[in-house]
């Protein structure tokens, strides 16, 4: 039998009554809210507006199973800032919460 790595998984969120807590390498997203003036000073109304590619991590999974049946680290970690595309993971409503179930490899970058 495969000795498990000590990798941690980040304590799932509870929202509510809810519990969150990705399996292998997802990550769930917390969207930040779009920009709703531009630079210019328009103010653009909500069917005008991307989805933003930003947000901060809510919860983290135990890492992708390697073929040797240990569990590789996670990149990121709760709190972290992330740029992720725009298109990439499911998105889903928690309350009033914009939510994204991502997997590690769409994050694009850290933010700090």
């Amino acid at each position: 039998m495969a000795k498990k790595s000590p990798v941690k998984a980040s304590t799932p969120k509870t929202v509510g009554k809810v519990q969150l807590e990705p399996l292998g390498d997802r990550v769930v997203v917390e969207r930040e809210d779009a920009e709703t003036v531009t630079a210019g000073g328009i103010v653009l109304p909500d069917s005008a507006q991307d989805k933003p590619s930003r947000g901060k991590v809510v919860s983290v999974g135990a890492g992708r199973l390697l073929d040797d049946g240990t569990r590789g680290k996670m990149q990121v970690k709760k709190n972290d800032r992330v740029l992720f595309s725009s298109y990439a993971g499911e998105d889903f409503k928690l309350g009033t919460r914009e939510l994204v179930l991502l997997r590690e490899e769409d994050i694009l970058a850290v933010i700090e």
